[in-house]
């Protein structure tokens, strides 16, 4: 019964009609109190997500002078929010690097690394200047200097030093405490009437919102922004390169649970099809059962961030049957079986349809069997495997791989030294695997 309360709950909020009703009783109620239209943005000083953000930012609020934009210096939430602390720094710097350098932005150009020696000094420096009418110009200027690799550029900044101030810890508490309590744990994040966005991936997001109310003062796209959705279009090759064929398989970590893995499934099948790559789809359990936890105001943000672009990518979506536990254990045994009868990519995609938009229990036989119809399965036979535990070694050796690939979410890519974490980088992806075919055959248009 809970589980059935929970997945009605789910459906409600992600309602596109819910949805509209939500904001439109928002913007009655603003108008109502002659409130501001107020952008809550949270910034960390040594997180270059926020750096790319705050790049694209300064434009933003150039062309929506009507809306205020709060800047607060913080810290995205640590322990349960944050399972892999260092693989992430790790990550964020490889993945920022490359996103910046297909955007165009400056990123380590200065240095090959971030002016570290005058963090703490440059968060000293933020923290005085928080309550100025111009911070968001100030915070602006820090990170890029501190991004570029600058020392000089930040000395600049901050002047004569001294000594540490405890009053920067005081705010960046209180700042990570209004995080919280808006509803949020990271950083690189902005907030508007009840709905967050998370770093340049999202901003469009807030940009639509502010177009749709006819917010943008010049009436015509910012450059900068289209640009932006431009670099982040996934292509495909008009023809398979001759090259790709000496490539290794493409491999995806995959979890049942996880609706970003979902999302991703579709389109990375077309990836490898448009290469003529192989797809190995290797399953891993989901990371609260390998030991990682997951909060529930994560989870919030997640499922409503995958209705979004579940919407963008014309992917069903919104109706979701939790497959925590016994059903994830079943999708992986069932999935096992459906190689061993080539019925693998039907498997997939009819299970996470079940999965994230019919919320059909997977855990039971009846949910299991409307999957194994769905993809060919003989029922009798796909019942059987269900009682086998061969696929346990199997989705341990996979949770393996991915650690020693320096990744511990999915859905995640691998191909040759590439390794790529979300599904909203398939546009990364197929860009990466061109440029290892790198011969100018099945140019990507």
């Amino acid at each position: 019964m809970k589980q059935k309360l929970l997945s009605l709950y789910v459906q409600i909020i992600l309602d596109k009609r819910f949805i509209t009703l939500r904001r439109s009783l928002i913007e009655f109620r603003r108008k109502l109190t002659f409130k501001k239209r107020v952008v809550s943005v949270f910034l960390q000083l040594d997180d270059p997500y926020s750096y790319l953000l705050s790049y694209y930012l300064e434009h933003v609020i150039t062309r929506y002078k009507k809306v205020e934009f709060r800047f607060y210096l913080c810290q995205s939430l640590s322990g349960d929010y944050t399972p892999q602390p260092g693989m992430l720094a790790d990550y964020a710097l490889a993945d920022c690097a490359a996103l910046a350098n297909e955007f165009g932005v400056p990123f380590l150009d200065v240095g090959t690394t971030p002016a570290v020696e005058y963090r703490r000094a440059l968060l000293d420096f933020l923290g005085e200047e928080h309550d100025e009418k111009d911070f968001s110009e100030t915070f602006i200027k820090a990170l890029s200097a501190y991004w570029r690799g600058d020392p000089e550029g930040v000395a600049r900044i901050v002047g004569r030093a001294q000594a540490e101030l405890s009053e920067t810890n005081v705010l960046l508490g209180q700042n990570q405490l209004l995080l919280r309590k808006m509803g949020h744990y990271n950083c690189a994040t902005m907030h508007y009437a009840g709905e967050w966005y998370w770093g340049v991936d999202r901003l469009h997001y807030l940009i639509e919102r502010f177009d749709q109310q006819g917010l943008n003062r010049y009436k015509e796209p910012t450059p900068e922004l289209a640009s932006l959705q431009q670099a982040m279009q996934s292509k495909m090759p008009v023809t398979k390169p001759v090259k790709a064929a000496s490539l290794p398989p493409l491999e995806m970590y995959y979890s049942f649970r996880s609706p970003y893995a979902y999302l991703a499934l579709e389109r990375t099948y077309e990836i490898a099809d448009a290469f003529g790559l192989k797809l190995e789809v290797k399953p891993v359990l989901p990371m609260v059962m390998r030991g990682l936890k997951v909060p529930k105001p994560k989870l919030l943000y997640i499922v409503n961030d995958a209705n979004r672009e579940a919407e963008r990518l014309e992917v069903p979506f919104g109706k979701v049957a939790d497959s925590l536990g016994n059903g994830a254990e079943r999708c992986i045994a069932a999935f096992y079986y459906a190689k061993s009868e080539g019925s693998e990519r039907e498997f997939l995609l009819a299970a996470g349809q079940a999965i994230f938009a019919e919320a059909i229990d997977v855990a039971t036989d009846e949910g299991m069997e409307i999957v194994a119809d769905r993809s060919g399965l003989f029922w009798p036979d796909l019942k059987e495997a269900l009682e086998k535990e061969e696929w346990r070694a199997w989705a341990q050796a996979n949770r393996e791989a991915l650690t020693e690939a320096g990744l511990w979410g999915v859905p995640s890519f691998l191909i040759g030294d590439v390794a790529i974490w979300g599904q909203d980088r398939d546009w990364l992806l197929a860009r990466k695997i061109e440029d290892m075919c790198h011969d100018g055959e099945g140019i990507i248009v």
